[in-house]
């Protein structure tokens, strides 16, 4: 297992995961969340609470939530790129046992997932407090509490990264897993946050999970201005706690599925 380890880290630090992935992390958070310091919580449609208030600064904070895709990606492509360059033989001839394979891939990915979302997390700090010293007020909520809510967004960075590589497990064309990624966060989950009565397991799902720990609610928000009744998001616990089954649910995937197919 240390073999592999060590050799999934030598994978990655030979491919540009590892140049754009902090690139991506400081736009996630530090940009993203700086410029919407500078805009202010206030100005947008509907207007929220400033930063001045803690309300306000959970809400700037919150929205690298719609980031989560990035390291999902990454996630993919640590499988789908075996596929596509045809290097699955070879790593599986190497190791004849996959499913320690496989566990080194998860292992190495979910500690660059957690990178990530340190990276996104540090990057999401200094953007805050940069965007308010520049306007010239103040943030409205402790060092402690902006330090717990980025901690949680850094979790579920790390979860994001998991599911990607159980999805790339599972359809293996790195193309048609992307696609599918986006696809589900960006449409079919706002989809079903927003259908009247379908929207009661909104909070079950990956997303409303997330929203939950992350304090992420511009999906009710939204649901309230169409005049919706939206899902009661639950508690920051059992948000964690249903991410952390997702992430069981994807290395199962991210294990099992390979050992019963084909290479080719």
């Amino acid at each position: 297992m240390r073999r592999l380890v060590k050799a999934e880290f030598r994978r990655l630090f030979t491919t540009a995961l590892w140049r754009w992935g902090p690139l991506a992390a400081v736009v996630c958070g530090g940009v993203l969340v700086g410029l919407a310091t500078l805009v202010g919580p206030e100005n947008f449609e509907p207007s929220m609470p400033g930063v001045r208030t803690e309300e306000g600064v959970r809400t700037v904070l919150s929205l690298t939530g719609l980031t989560v895709i990035v390291p999902a990606l990454f996630g993919a492509t640590a499988v789908t790129s075996e596929y596509r360059h045809k290097t699955i033989t070879f790593t599986f001839l190497f190791a004849p046992r996959r499913q320690t394979v496989l566990a080194a891939k998860l292992l190495t990915y979910a500690v660059a997932g957690a990178a990530y979302g340190l990276v996104v997390t540090a990057s999401a700090a200094a953007g805050l407090y940069g965007g308010a010293a520049l306007r010239g007020v103040s943030v409205g909520a402790g060092p402690g509490t902006v330090a717990e809510l980025l901690l949680r967004l850094a979790a579920a960075m790390t979860v994001y990264t998991m599911l990607g590589v159980g999805i790339g497990a599972l359809l293996r064309n790195q193309t048609a897993a992307l696609a599918a990624l986006g696809l589900y966060l960006y449409m079919v989950e706002h989809a079903l946050a927003l259908i009247p009565g379908v929207n009661l397991i909104y909070p079950y799902l990956p997303g409303g999970a997330t929203a939950a720990l992350t304090n992420f609610n511009l999906i009710s928000q939204a649901a309230e201005e169409i005049s919706v009744s939206s899902a009661q998001l639950l508690p920051p616990v059992l948000g964690a706690l249903v991410l952390a089954a997702y992430a069981v649910a994807a290395t199962a995937l991210a294990i099992g599925v390979p050992m019963r197919r084909d290479v080719t």
